[in-house]
């Protein structure tokens, strides 16, 4: 007759009421630990991730092309497309402004006393045919472009102030919050007939941040508009000394 035998194995982990006995007296191994399996963590696919600006920023115009070629469906596109929306909302809200707009006293409470009240506002007030008006709207029309943030708006100073005096002009007054915050006449504060678009933005931000570029804060915007002036200031330096050591050379 065949000899079988047979072997019981146990859950494991489980232990009977004896081989606890023998582990406290010391005559088993400890019992082990019942195996527990890491827990399941899919793997991630980095093609299949979003990607950030500062990825496409680092693309080569090759690359951009072939991933647009490459990918099967829309994921990618439709955030890129998203991303790129954002980006232009926020490049339209800071630019809301851009340009010197003409008004009348008419549009004046309105375009200034009404503003909204995070909104600085510069009036230029001019008369035609005067060199000095000419001179400080060129230097302003060349602001509006740096601090689109900032609202500009230029109008005949009589239609301003009744009776307004032409030795007074050109003036420039600066609101906020519905109240005057600074007044300007003439081109004294500015560098006189040498102004600068440099000069009129530093003066404007003396005391307070009247021009903004829409991509930082106030008090930011304003050390950028000081630190730009110093570095004009040294570029025109510089170039002056080069011009001059270029006609001593000659």
């Amino acid at each position: 007759m065949a000899d079988y035998h047979f072997v019981y194995k146990d859950v494991e982990g489980a232990s009977t009421q004896w081989d606890d006995i023998q582990r406290r007296l010391g005559n088993l191994p400890p019992k082990p630990e019942p195996f527990k399996p890491l827990a399941f963590v899919p793997k991630v696919d980095s093609d299949e991730q979003p990607k950030s600006k500062e990825w496409l920023d680092e693309r080569e115009p090759d690359e951009l092309e072939d991933l647009e070629d490459d990918l099967d469906d829309d994921r990618f596109l439709e955030h890129y497309r998203k991303m790129r929306l954002t980006e232009l909302r926020e490049a339209a809200k800071a630019a809301r402004f851009g340009s010197i707009v003409p008004i009348t006293g008419s549009d004046f409470v309105r375009e200034v006393s009404q503003a909204p009240s995070d909104v600085w506002v510069v009036v230029f007030l001019y008369k035609d045919g005067t060199p000095e008006c000419g001179l400080l709207q060129t230097c302003l029309e060349e602001l509006v472009t740096r601090y689109p943030a900032t609202k500009f708006v230029k109008m005949i100073s009589t239609d301003c102030i009744h009776n307004y005096p032409d030795r007074n002009v050109p003036t420039i007054l600066v609101y906020n919050n519905s109240a005057v915050k600074g007044t300007y006449v003439g081109l004294q504060k500015f560098g006189g007939k040498r102004c600068t678009p440099e000069s009129v933005a530093l003066a404007l931000c003396q005391s307070d941040p009247v021009l903004n570029d829409g991509q930082s804060s106030s008090d930011s915007s304003r050390n950028n508009v000081i630190e730009g002036v110093r570095r004009k200031f040294i570029e025109k330096v510089v170039a002056q000394h080069e011009e001059r050591e270029e006609d001593d050379s000659d």
